[in-house]
């Protein structure tokens, strides 16, 4: 009789801690929800790349016809402003960056393929 109390007692114990991680974990999750996360990620998922747009603009305005030519003495600098901002800035997104973290991890993989004896 003893033993049946036990084990329910027991079985009692690890739904109540079970119930304390749960709620614990929902707690944590309800911090992380807030305006300054969601636009952070947000600017993650989002990101903009001013540089490809800046050498599209250029591109354009140096194919408009117009007879002044300053279209063209324009159009020549912002290509050139553009290929150096695709440089120097970093236009990645949540996306490119999950594609290059799996990209690694199998080629982690295949690193240690090669490496363990067969």
């Amino acid at each position: 009789m003893s033993d049946l109390f036990k084990k329910r007692l027991e079985r009692l114990k690890q739904m109540k801690e079970s119930a304390n991680r749960r709620s614990n974990l929902y707690s944590d999750i309800s911090k992380i929800n807030n305006k300054d996360t969601g636009r952070s990620l947000g600017a993650l998922n989002r990101a903009s790349a001013p540089g490809k747009k800046l050498q599209k603009l250029g591109f354009i305005m140096l194919w408009v016809p117009e007879p002044t030519g300053v279209t063209v003495a324009v159009g020549a600098p912002m290509i050139l402003a553009g290929r150096y901002l695709d440089k120097v800035y970093n236009g990645a997104t949540l996306k490119d960056i999950g594609s290059h973290t799996n990209e690694a991890i199998s080629t982690i993989k295949n690193f240690k393929g090669h490496m363990s004896p067969s």
